[in-house]
């Protein structure tokens, strides 16, 4: 009964979510699984992964083997590193405690890794909203700009108009005042 580490698929049409599990390599993706170690949220950013450490461990030591996408996050998270380890203290090549501190050193290394990677990705974000909001203000400020030129162009017009009814009122108010001489003839 070959043994497989590998993905269940859950969650909704567009929003795969999946369940880490050890399966029996002839049972279908989603059917019957002998245990669950973990889950893969790939929707979020970034993705979420959360393995048992030590069942991972322990089901790779026993020759289960992981699918290429869960070899990928075993990985990530340092369990096929610790099992690489643990193969060469079987052999005779390091002792526990040498493995022990290699694992440590490269946790260490990966944390530093991952918080400067998220200090970056934070930083360009801030980055992106200044220059968002820069171009957002030059946006409306000429937008501002635009409406004061119509306002004082539409001032003007009502100044011009206004100035151009008194002007033709004005002859007319002039007629009005005076009274008319009878025509003769």
């Amino acid at each position: 009964m070959p043994t497989k580490i590998r993905l269940q698929r859950r969650g909704k049409k567009g929003q795969a979510f999946y369940h880490i599990v050890i399966a029996d390599g002839r049972a279908p993706r989603d059917g019957k699984f002998i245990e669950q170690i973990g889950i893969y949220n790939p929707i979020t950013i970034p993705a979420e992964i959360e393995i048992n450490f030590d069942k991972a461990l322990s089901w790779l030591q026993k020759g289960a083997q992981p699918t290429d996408t869960v070899k990928a996050l075993l990985a990530s998270k340092g369990v096929m590193f610790k099992n690489h380890l643990l193969k060469g203290v079987l052999k005779g090549a390091m002792t526990t405690e040498q493995a022990e501190t290699k694992f440590q050193a490269w946790l260490e290394e990966k944390q530093m890794k991952f918080s400067t990677k998220k200090k970056e990705q934070e930083l360009n974000i801030k980055d992106s909203r200044k220059k968002a909001l820069e171009e957002e203000k030059k946006v409306n400020e000429a937008k501002a700009e635009a409406i004061a030129k119509k306002l004082a162009k539409a001032r003007l017009d009502e100044a011009a108009q206004a100035a151009e009814a008194s002007q033709a009122e004005a002859p007319i108010a002039d007629n009005a005042t005076e009274p008319e001489a009878p025509v003769q003839e």
